[in-house]
């Protein structure tokens, strides 16, 4: 790169033409959201300012009012029958103190006001707008997401945005909320506010992650739908968090139920805290029994809800849910089966590294359940040809009647094979970059040796895998508990110690091989990852005790056990 490119790449328009080309997608989807909330801002005529007190009738000249303060929405001059110039945002009618019969006649005179569209407070709502999305971006950022977004987890989730945001516009109008008044029904709005739905599938679909940031974003529409008032903003922040942790440790759909049962519980508290921190804005007391049951029936019913939409969601989206995942783990699918049968020495060696890159995976806070099916998954490759993998042969080693490079080319193609398999069952694309990373793009160091010995001149290249560096955390263990269990297999007498030694030979040597700079694994996480690979090997080679007078089986007079009267008569 010249120093031009490089100057026009750093500066303020090189740096915005390559945030659009990067993030075209999400920019598209992001207008095309705020498109449709500021139609609905729009076309709700609750952003007029002409609307007045609902319930005049209930009230007489000297009673002392008891509700919420009541200030005027707009300015109403004098005139049609009415002497009082009426000011914005002048109080009206203030807890505790009597109706006056000035302020009955500015309530009819406010009712009698012809509606005038507010566009001050619908240019609000739109500034407003562009701030949370540009705050969107900065959020789902790769920096900050820590991988770059999916273009289906942007759709769902500014799908999601619009319908709650929707549904909080719908709860102000039918409750008569308005930016000046209804505090005494803010805390009747969150039963209309699905946020512990759109965070539940979030969380499930996407990670907790992108649901702490997507409840954040949500948190926001809603303070911007629901009138500015922080309240409606607070539950749905505080349901939303509530509801991604507690489906992260999850693994049955059955789970779904009990989570729909602790939200609801969570809800209601929310709503109780509420009125504990808001007593003198928040008055519903009357309300106790519709309120609560409906914030408790809205978690509830979220939860129940997530059950149904999440099988077409995970068809639809291809996505590595966790409930997608625990029904890939199990071993008796149909391409398992073929594997054990087919290919048994694979499958016991995808057995092991889905064990190791499991547990190494819970050590360093990675995703272990896609860990552990990505180990499954990662040499279906194999299937169709197991006999060149010498962990299938029995004696006979195919590779000994061609020559070093058509071996390179057969053992390369599994990689290939895999991914092409990978996509015919329809896997997550987390499984199938697994497969297509799980080499890296490593040269097969035992054909071009040999290779090498006969002709110098050969091309590393020609004997390098065909894929990619680890990207992910994940992907780069089951890179590692590959090529740690089956290198081990032919260490002699596996002690601890000589495992140590050789494991951290292992992982130094992809390091230097510049396999594992693009997936953010540390080199604290790396020890981590070494440790428990030397844990569950030194277990899986322990030594035996002999026993005294034990021969070979095969050897004559001698089955290996004794009855135990013939150990009472020896």
């Amino acid at each position: 790169m010249s120093s031009e490119e490089k100057n026009e790449k750093f500066s303020v328009g090189g740096m915005i033409k390559n945030f659009v080309k990067t993030h075209v997608s999400m920019i598209i989807l992001v207008f095309i959201t705020f498109v449709a909330v500021s139609a609905i801002i729009y076309v709700d005529k609750s952003t007029s300012e002409s609307i007045g007190f609902k319930n005049i009738e209930t009230l007489k000249i000297g009673q002392i009012y008891t509700g919420a303060t009541f200030k005027a929405p707009r300015d109403v001059p004098a005139g049609k029958g009415f002497e009082n110039k009426i000011v914005k945002g002048e109080p009206i009618l203030e807890n505790g103190f009597p109706v006056t019969q000035d302020a009955m006649e500015k309530l009819h005179q406010l009712n009698s006001t012809p509606g005038i569209y507010d566009w001050r407070n619908f240019a609000n709502s739109e500034i407003f707008l562009m701030l949370i999305a540009a705050l969107t971006f900065l959020l789902f950022s790769p920096s900050l997401l820590k991988r770059k977004i999916l273009v289906k987890e942007a759709v769902l989730e500014c799908l999601l945005f619009t319908i709650v945001f929707g549904m909080t516009v719908f709860g102000c109008k039918t409750l008569g909320i308005t930016i000046f008044n209804g505090d005494d029904s803010l805390c009747a709005l969150p039963v209309f506010i699905p946020a512990a739905l759109a965070s539940f599938l979030v969380a499930i679909l996407f990670g907790q992650t992108s649901a702490l940031y997507f409840s954040i974003v949500l948190s926001l529409g809603v303070l911007c739908a629901g009138r500015f008032h922080i309240i409606p903003a607070i539950f749905t922040f505080a349901s939303s968090v509530a509801a991604f942790r507690i489906v992260r440790n999850i693994e049955r759909r059955i789970d779904m139920v009990f989570a729909s049962v602790f939200i609801a519980v969570m809800n209601a508290v929310f709503i109780i805290v509420i009125k504990v921190v808001f007593p003198d804005k928040v008055m519903f007391m009357e309300d106790l029994f519709t309120v609560l049951p409906g914030v408790a029936f809205n978690g509830f019913i979220s939860g129940i809800l997530v059950l149904g939409f999440l099988t077409p969601l995970e068809s639809i989206m291809n996505t590595a849910s966790v409930f997608r995942l625990m029904d890939l783990s199990d071993l008796n699918t149909p391409v398992m089966r073929k594997l054990l049968l087919s290919a048994s020495g694979t499958y016991s060696h995808s057995m092991m590294v889905a064990q190791l890159a499991e547990n190494a995976c819970k050590r360093i806070g990675a995703n272990s359940i896609v860990a552990r099916v990505g180990a499954y998954y990662h040499d279906i490759g194999k299937i169709d040809h197991p006999e060149y993998f010498v962990e299938n042969q029995s004696g006979e080693n195919k590779h000994n009647e061609i020559n070093p490079s058509l071996s390179a080319s057969v053992i390369k193609s599994h990689v290939k094979l895999g991914v092409e398999k990978a996509r015919q069952l329809h896997l997550p694309k987390q499984i199938v970059d697994i497969i297509a990373e799980h080499h890296g793009n490593s040269v097969i160091a035992y054909f071009y040796n040999e290779a090498k010995n006969k002709d110098s001149n050969v091309s590393p290249e020609d004997f390098a895998y065909p894929g990619n560096p680890p990207a992910t955390k994940e992907s780069a263990v089951v890179m590692l508990a590959d090529t740690v269990e089956a290198a081990c297999r032919t260490l002699d007498k596996p002690s601890v110690t000589r495992l140590e030694k050789f494991i951290q030979q292992l992982i130094s040597s992809k390091i230097e091989n510049h396999q594992l700079e693009n997936c953010a694994l540390t080199f604290g996480e790396l020890t981590l990852i070494k440790d428990s690979f030397v844990q569950i090997l030194a277990g899986y080679y322990h030594s035996r005790i002999e026993y005294p007078n034990q021969k070979d089986p095969d050897s004559e007079g001698s089955l290996g056990e004794k009855t135990l009267n013939e150990v009472k008569n020896s």
